[in-house]
Order: structure tokens, then C-alpha cells, then sequence
């Protein structure tokens, strides 16, 4: 049930497995069926994202209620889309990579996907480059994790011991 969890974590904007991962470990799971779990979780919105997620936006960006939202994700799309391509150059599939994998606020696969999407680049090539900043992402995030709950274990058990 718990991997069920972190599967559908891994799936939602924002955190994606960028929660999952440290959500699975701190709960204990096996890292060996986590990783796996959450990559696909993470992966499978980015053909959606990638051939249907402009056009909705750009559906939606004039609809009363939703419509400030979609502006909002169609600009932040654009912007990012364009924002990547001047810095990267013709380094656009490292840049994008990278884009996915560094763990902050904003990145991630869902917002590298829209930007590629945006930057109408080679479907094959942006999900390369996503799911290596996915793998990159996760790895990141899991050792990160460790080196926290081995800190604070470690805090704990000095203070533990000194008294």
C-alpha cells in the first residue's frame, strides 16, 4: 500500500519523487522496488505533458474560473522554455537534463516537460534527458534522505550515550 502511496506522490506537480523518495525512505520501503516505483510515477505524465499540456493551457487561459491559473502555467512554461534555451545554447538536452534533476523549488518533470514542449524539442530526445534528470533527481533526493536520518540518528545516539 505504502509503494501505492509513493507512486501516486511521485506522479503529482511539484513534489513529485522529490517527496516520494524520502516519503518511502523514511517509511521504511525496500529503496530496491522504491526507485523504480517512483520513476515510473514520475515518468508517466511527460507524453501528456508534452503533446496535450500547451494546448489546454492555451484552451483554458480565456475560461472564467481557470483562466488565471493557465495564464500563470502557460507563462511560467514560456518562460522557462526560453529562459533554458539562452543559457543553454545548442547544450539544450544538458541543460534540460540538469533542469529535471537539481532538486529545487520549480524544477522538476512536469515543468522541464512543459518547457520542452514549449520549445518544440525532439519528443525522443526531451524524455531522454527528463528521465535522466529524474534518475538524477532520485538520486540525489535518496542519498539526502540517508544522510539526514543517519544524522539525526547519529545526534541522537551521542546524546544519547554522553549522559
Amino acid at each position: 500500500m505504502m509503494y501505492l502511496v509513493c507512486f501516486l506522490i511521485s506522479m503529482v506537480p511539484i513534489v513529485e519523487l522529490r517527496v516520494a523518495i524520502p516519503f518511502g525512505i523514511a517509511n521504511g520501503l525496500d529503496v530496491f522496488w522504491l526507485y523504480p516505483i517512483c520513476i515510473i510515477g514520475n515518468m508517466l505524465p511527460v507524453p501528456f505533458i508534452f503533446f496535450f499540456a500547451r494546448k489546454v493551457l492555451v484552451w483554458g487561459k480565456d475560461k472564467k474560473y481557470i483562466g488565471k491559473f493557465f495564464t500563470f502555467c502557460y507563462e511560467k512554461g514560456e518562460k522557462g522554455g526560453k529562459k533554458l534555451q539562452a543559457k543553454a545554447g545548442k547544450g539544450l538536452f544538458i541543460a534540460l537534463m540538469l533542469f529535471v534533476g537539481i532538486p529545487l523549488p520549480g524544477t522538476g518533470a512536469w515543468t522541464g516537460t512543459l518547457a520542452a514542449s514549449f520549445l518544440d524539442m525532439d519528443f525522443k530526445k526531451s524524455v531522454i534527458a527528463v528521465i535522466l534528470g529524474v534518475l538524477m533527481a532520485g538520486i540525489i533526493m535518496g542519498v539526502g534522505t540517508y544522510m539526514v536520518k543517519m544524522g539525526a540518528g547519529g545526534i541522537f545516539a551521542f546524546m544519547a550515550n554522553s549522559k
